[in-house]
């Protein structure tokens, strides 16, 4: 399960139309572990977009169960989204509101993506409302490719750890 916060940062960008510095707050996205990894992870990954000072102003844990992302999309859209659910011990029918967040191209593609991603579900759903999201980006934890350190110099891999316990001789003292 992801913890995800949405980050607030603060800075001062060109204003395209005018030329002059303006004040702005973006909001980002952050697949973290607790608040502080994802105070880090936001600076980190700020540092390498903005120049110049920035400041994150806020963080606050986001409550998505779904987000689907699509390479054609730029505006991030929130959905809200229900369906029946049958609670086990009484056996009472209850509604169960769950937040996505899709990246669309306009609120029509958001609609399809929102049902090609939950076309898997064994329950009919409806979608009570999507609007678009002030989320400008989403840094998940890990972007799909493996991470692959290298191992340091005074560590050996377990591989080669097992392979030299398998092949070396058992010695016995003799007492």
């Amino acid at each position: 399960m992801q913890n995800l916060f949405e980050c607030k940062v603060k800075y001062e960008k060109i204003d395209e139309q005018s030329g002059k510095e303006k004040k702005v707050s973006e909001t980002y996205l952050i697949d973290a572990v607790s608040f502080t990894e994802a105070e880090s992870r936001i600076y980190k990954e700020m540092e390498s977009m903005i120049r110049g000072e920035f400041i994150v102003t806020n963080i606050r844990k986001a409550n998505y169960t779904e987000i689907f992302e699509n390479e054609e999309g730029d505006i991030w859209y929130k959905s809200k989204i229900s369906f029946a659910s049958v609670d086990e011990k009484s056996g009472k029918e209850k509604k169960v509101s769950n937040q996505i967040l899709v990246l669309a191209s306009d609120m029509k593609d958001a609609f399809e993506k929102i049902h090609q991603g939950m076309g898997g579900m064994t329950v009919d759903f409806d979608i009570n409302a999507i609007s678009e999201s002030p989320i400008l980006d989403f840094f998940p934890y890990f972007k799909g490719e493996e991470v692959n350190e290298e191992i340091p110099a005074h560590l050996k891999p377990i591989a080669n750890v097992e392979q030299e316990v398998e092949t070396s001789e058992p010695e016995f003292e003799n007492e």
